[in-house]
């Protein structure tokens, strides 16, 4: 199992602290000082971290062990190539750090059978992260239960120093009671299943089913513009990641294409050279919008502007959300544009929005993985939810 890993780490564990033992692999798109730091990608190929992301250096210091960097996608963007979640699903790891943009995250965590967690946005520090979507990308974790999770939480968010992107909010208690059912309402997108195959749907209504029988008030609800998530992450997404990946010019890292005349000629070949053909197809049509249509990369800010708002009235009338989590669609490595973001058709949204959002494994093959969804900065609440339905589980069997 050790290929999961392209870097491991071999000196021993920190003693003491709250999370003392507690073995953390970390994906490359996040930094660790002195360690290979590519985020999968030629454009950085051979750089070296120069110092600790904050997530990194808060773990280290409540007594957590990183042991190892594991294979990823380039800059996290999608799944392809990535064996994230691995780790975890093996063993070798409590948990896992990675990006995620538009859900990597909680798709990651379905196929390895853990838990898999996007804080709001905001909770997290940012800094040390070799990111693409500044404002839709959050540190995402993998972890075995809900409350390895919760630990984790405790000791990542909150204010830093370093990260000037970081909303000026309390980010609140990390830990909360666990919800009473009888109190507690889970809306249903209905909109968010209209692109699931029958099979995958009827698998999903079992998931609801069970959260009926553990005692929660589950009722259908509507957000009619739904379709509209998706397009407006393409949008600003790749504007944003087209702008971002300006940087990786051949001149400070990287590898630098011979032949070039001048110094134009060598930025055009080096970062022809830089990149997949995947992360290509995303930067090229951020350069449309950016270049050619930035009309509709504005109009695509404003349609934003009002989901987060009609998602705000959503969970003022609801406690949390439960969707599926697959899109749809049947690549499970997708290698195309269309067919990624086919792929996470049904979690991009939280990326929109700036929500938490939590994926349990299914409790038995006649259900479906889901993702609880709740209020931004409501994290806390979110993973004793899903604390409380493992739990539950648990007593059944």
């Amino acid at each position: 199992m050790d290929s999961i890993f392209f870097y491991r780490n071999s000196a021993t564990a920190p003693a003491d602290g709250p999370l003392a033992g507690l073995k953390i692999a970390v994906q490359p798109t996040v930094s660790v000082a002195g360690w290979p730091a590519d985020a999968g990608s030629k454009a950085l190929a051979n750089f070296t971290a120069l110092e600790d992301a904050t997530v990194v250096s808060r773990l280290v210091q409540s007594g957590a062990f990183i042991c190892g960097s594991t294979l990823g996608s380039e800059f996290g963007f999608g799944l392809a190539e990535s064996r994230a979640g691995e780790a975890v699903k093996h063993n070798i790891a409590a948990a896992e750090l990675m990006l995620d943009m538009m859900g990597e995250s909680r798709l990651a965590a379905c196929g390895a059978g853990v838990c898999g967690f996007k804080p709001s946005y905001g909770l997290v520090s940012h800094f040390g992260l070799i990111g693409l979507i500044p404002s839709l990308e959050v540190c995402g974790l993998l972890a075995g239960s809900c409350q390895t999770i919760r630990h984790l939480l405790r000791a990542l968010a909150g204010p830093d120093d370093k990260d000037f992107s970081l909303p000026d909010e309390k980010p609140g208690e990390f830990y909360a009671p666990a919800p009473e059912p009888s109190k507690t309402t889970i809306g249903v997108i209905a909109e968010a299943q209209s692109a699931l195959p029958d099979a995958e749907k009827s698998k999903f209504h079992a998931s609801v089913a069970a959260l009926q029988k553990a005692g929660f008030a589950v009722r259908e609800v509507s957000f009619p513009d739904w379709p509209l998530f998706l397009p407006v992450h393409k949008i600003v997404g790749s504007v944003e990641a087209s702008s971002a990946a300006g940087r990786y010019d051949s001149v400070r890292y990287g590898e630098r294409a011979p032949g070039a005349r001048n110094w134009n000629e060598m930025y055009l070949a080096s970062r022809g050279a830089a990149f997949g053909t995947l992360l290509k197809s995303f930067l090229i049509q951020g350069a449309y919008f950016q270049f050619q249509r930035y009309d509709a990369y504005e109009n695509a800010c404003r349609i934003r502007a009002r989901l987060v708002a009609d998602m705000k009235k959503l969970t003022d009338a609801v406690d949390f959300l439960v969707l599926p989590v697959s899109g749809g669609a049947s690549e499970e490595r997708p290698r195309t544009l269309d067919e990624t973001y086919g792929r996470f058709a049904a979690t991009a949204f939280a990326n929109v929005t700036g929500q938490p959002a939590l994926v349990l494994p299914p409790a038995s093959a006649a259900e479906a993985p889901f993702q609880l969804v709740g209020p931004r900065l409501g994290d806390a609440a979110l993973l004793a939810l899903g604390d409380f339905l493992l739990s539950v589980r648990e007593k059944g069997k």
